[in-house]
This record gives C-alpha cells, structure tokens and sequence, in this order.
C-alpha cells in the first residue's frame, strides 16, 4: 500500500508542488529525510571506530622481520629473528622497509574494505573515502622492476 501523500513527490525523491502543500506528506517527507542522514552517521561512526581500531601484522618471507602498523600505517612494532645478524645492514634495512608497506597494503585493503561495508562505495562520498584512505596508507607503490627481490638470506 502506497501513501498518497508522499505519490506527490519531485524529481530525486523532494517533494512536488502538491507535496509541500500537504503540511502531513511534508511532516512524512521529513521523517524519512531524517531517518536517512540518522541512518547515515550510525554508518559514518561505525566506520570511523573500525578504521580506529585497524592494525595489521606482517612477515617477511623469511620470518626474520615482523612489523606491525596501526590504523595510520605508523609501525608500532618491529621484531627481528635470531638469524638478524648474518644478514648484511642494506638488506635488513630494504626488507625492514618492504615489509611496512606490505602491511600498509594489506591494511588499506582492510581498510576499504571496513569502508564498503559502512558506509558503502556507491556514493560519491563512499567512493572518496575509500580512495583517500587507499592512497594515503599504501603510498608509493615499490617498483619491483628496479628493485627486484634482493634479499640475502641464507
């Protein structure tokens, strides 16, 4: 069963000329209106408290080095095995690194994903969120080509 008053209704869902006039479609248009924007910042809060609380993990391949980073792709441990110390500095330094941002990765991709399920990417405002945070926490992307995977563990 339809409501008659709200059938009044504009272009994107704003009510028509008749509408406005019908002080109960404009009372019912409102409610709607609000449980939206209601409906929206529940989804805008539980995304922020999830991103918040966000943190990843990562190995290195050879279980020498672990970082972990927090919600803002900050390293908030680093742990290194007991073979650290027959690896040269350059190499322990560049795998130091290389496992940050494998975390970082995997955190943005956990992140968009905490977005998608909030607040959704089919609007324009879900879509940016989710770019913003992707960009911001996977940074320059490392160029495989030049670097290769020089690791020296023995």
């Amino acid at each position: 069963m339809t409501n008659s008053r709200l059938e009044n209704t504009g272009k994107g869902g704003i009510p028509g000329p008749g509408a406005i006039l019908d002080p109960d479609a404009a009372m019912d248009w409102l409610s709607a209106w609000k449980g939206k924007i209601d409906k929206v910042a529940a989804d805008t809060k539980a995304m922020s408290d999830s991103l918040q609380m966000l943190q990843v993990t990562e190995t290195d391949k050879s279980g020498q080095v672990r970082v972990t980073v927090d919600s803002t792709g900050a390293l908030k441990d680093l742990w290194f095995g007991h073979h650290v110390q027959r690896i040269s500095p350059e190499v322990l330094a560049r795998t130091v690194m290389d496992t940050i941002r494998a975390a970082r990765k995997k955190l943005a991709d956990q992140a968009e994903l905490i977005v998608a399920e909030t607040v959704g990417i089919d609007s324009a405002a879900g879509r940016t969120i989710a770019t913003r945070v992707g960009q911001q926490l996977r940074g320059p992307e490392l160029d495989t080509e030049k670097t290769g995977d020089q690791r020296g563990w023995r």
